[in-house]
């Protein structure tokens, strides 16, 4: 899986989705210069991306470091979160009622986005509710701050310095007040909750007032995540996976396979519908085979692009699955239900490496590839070759955190 900048645009909230913020490297960087030769330099940047002087002062005057932006940085994300819990936090009774009236109430605008995107209007509603509460969670901080504190600060670079122009860029364009400039600590903005470079790329104005609001106008939030997701692959009609059933003495390596192949294989829907006639699903056992199973399609993998996250992608497929008026995940979820830190998950890709796996990136996210590879690793050692990184499985390899 590609890495993605969007992945660190999720709301420091104390909401569940915090526990797979981070993709990269989350060292710190030591900054190499004090803040105003960090500004003198962007200065020189800006100015090359045609950036006017006017603009540049408008965007950075007054901005300093900000410490609590640092600070945020710094918390290690819970990576160790069971499934049940987090999705209990985003597919809760009221985001579900909530959803459900949101999704009655602009059913026509989601039909039109519909219509130009193909993206399920139930999925737009539930990344809009999961990303700020169906707009009703406001971030305060200023991005031109947060961003360049970022970027001085060596954070991801040049990630940062780059969204700080991008910010610049905006500014320029005069597609927003300078006021407005309101978002998240990691810099992302409105309600859909996007940095700048991907406002820049995706932001939609769907109401036809002239500018891409991503702050106040609902059609323009709501085809701005349908334009994000359609960019990225979606595939029209196509749901993003399904609960299923598992048959007895079923070969847990099989992972993957067209729909009929899963169907003949003996595999049934959990909410005991029919599977659709025709498409491709990879076999995900979120906590192993002792919980629940899922069969999920590209369109599953395009939500990560949204957020790099299992746990986020099922929330957002749950959630849309309760708005359209479908029951609840259906088995239950291990009462230890363990999952690795993002330590332990890097510390398990290294050593995945070491063994003559292909290791993209070290950073905490194991793809379906890697799941793959951990279900040859399991049957190996005589585990149950299901694709999930278990407590025992770590300790069997001898992966150790730092």
């Amino acid at each position: 899986m590609r890495w993605n900048p969007r992945t660190l645009t999720i709301l420091w909230r104390g909401l569940p989705i915090l526990a797979l913020l981070l993709v990269g490297g989350y060292a710190l960087g030591q900054p190499a210069e004090s803040f105003d030769a960090f500004i003198a330099a962007l200065r020189v940047d800006a100015t090359a991306r045609g950036i006017a002087r006017a603009t540049f002062d408008a965007g950075m005057a007054g901005v300093t470091p900000d410490p609590a932006v640092i600070g945020a940085m710094r918390r290690e994300p819970e990576y160790g979160k069971p499934f049940a819990a987090y999705l209990a936090g985003l597919v809760s009774p009221g985001h579900i009622a909530t959803g459900q009236q949101k999704y009655a109430q602009w059913a026509s605008t989601l039909h039109a986005i519909e219509a130009q995107y193909g993206v399920d209007g139930a999925v737009l509603v539930s990344v809009w509710g999961i990303e700020s509460s169906f707009g009703e969670a406001h971030d305060r901080w200023d991005v031109f701050r947060s961003l360049a504190t970022l970027a001085q600060a060596h954070f991801q670079h040049p990630l940062f310095r780059n969204e700080l122009l991008s910010a610049l860029t905006i500014l320029q364009q005069g597609r927003i007040p300078r006021q407005q400039f309101l978002g998240s600590w990691a810099g992302a903005m409105g309600q859909p909750q996007f940095l700048p470079s991907s406002y820049l790329n995706y932001a939609v104005d769907f109401d036809g007032d002239g500018r891409a609001d991503i702050w106040t106008s609902v059609p323009d939030v709501l085809a701005s995540i349908a334009n994000y997701l359609h960019k990225f692959g979606w595939q029209a009609g196509v749901p993003w996976g399904f609960e299923v059933v598992a048959p007895k003495g079923f070969d847990y390596r099989t992972s993957r396979g067209m729909i009929q192949e899963w169907t003949n294989r003996g595999f049934k829907r959990a909410d005991g519908l029919a599977f659709p006639r025709a498409g491709d699903a990879i076999l995900f056992f979120p906590s192993g085979a002792a919980g629940p199973a899922f069969l999920i399609t590209g369109n599953f993998v395009v939500i990560k692009q949204y957020n790099n996250s299992d746990a986020y992608a099922l929330a957002v497929g749950e959630l849309s699955d309760r708005i359209h008026g479908l029951g609840p995940i259906r088995a239950a979820w291990p009462e230890n239900d363990f999952q690795p830190s993002r330590n332990e998950r890097i510390a398990l890709q290294r050593k995945l490496a070491d063994l003559g796996y292909k290791v993209a990136e070290f950073n905490g996210h194991l793809d379906f590839d890697l799941r793959d590879n951990i279900r040859e690793v399991e049957q190996r050692y005589g585990m149950i070759a299901d694709g999930y990184p278990s407590r025992a499985l770590l300790e069997r390899m001898g992966v150790r955190a730092p």
